[in-house]
């Protein structure tokens, strides 16, 4: 995939996106902006993606009795944490660092523009940028543990086994698709590396991408290390 596809915004059929945002997206104004910046900043399979991993980690959240499940305002964060996700994967927002700290980065840089206090600001920083990290990212705070669980809920068959998901999982892709998603996101966190290798520290997972690319640069399917 060349890199400029990474910056190509959404193109779901308009009614579509009206639906998504009617059912799934909050209906405060922090949380419709930020869908907004969503999708006119990611292509569709990140947008699709980012979509299932807010609603698989409000889905955990309310199965868990957490309290961020029932709060507003912790909910308005989290849906701005997990559409923003992997904002560092598109050119719009493509800077010198890991595309984890680019994503939130431009996520903090949202939340400013609406006057999100520091703090809450921070909590989204931390959720989006360690979002990759396993073991980090589900103990350092239950925040940041509900994003990591929306991603793998909707890339790991084991981790949605683990959680009783599997149902669910497949009531969600029917409706948002998934559009080849691992091969999309795999693809454009390497061609970011490929241009900057500093992006991608080896032992982070754009590092493993990146190696297990240049290993085999003719394979064509899905990155064998995603």
């Amino acid at each position: 995939m060349e890199a400029s596809q990474a910056g190509s915004p959404s193109h779901a059929a308009a009614d579509t996106i009206r639906e998504w945002v009617a059912r799934f997206v909050p209906t405060t104004p922090l949380s419709q902006r930020a869908f907004d910046l969503a999708q006119h900043s990611l292509p569709q399979p990140i947008l699709n993606h980012s979509l299932r991993v807010f609603i698989f980690a409000k889905w955990l959240a309310e199965k868990e009795n957490s309290s961020l499940a029932s709060d507003e305002h912790q909910l308005d964060l989290l849906f701005v944490s997990c559409i923003c996700h992997d904002l560092g994967a598109t050119d719009r927002h493509n800077g010198p660092e890991r595309f984890e700290c680019c994503g939130a980065d431009a996520a903090v840089s949202f939340l400013e523009s609406q006057s999100v206090s520091k703090a809450d600001a921070h909590q989204v920083w931390t959720a989006v940028a360690l979002h990759t990290s396993p073991g980090i990212a589900e103990r350092i705070d239950p925040f940041t543990r509900l994003v990591r669980l929306g991603v793998l809920l909707d890339f790991r068959p084991r981790s949605r086994v683990e959680h009783g998901a599997d149902e669910y999982f497949n009531e969600i892709v029917a409706e948002i698709p998934r559009v080849d998603i691992e091969k999309y996101l795999g693809d454009a966190v390497v061609a970011q590396a490929v241009a900057n290798p500093d992006k991608a520290p080896a032992a982070s997972w754009p590092g493993v991408l990146l190696r297990s690319h240049l290993e085999d640069p003719t394979w064509s399917g899905v990155n064998r290390a995603f």
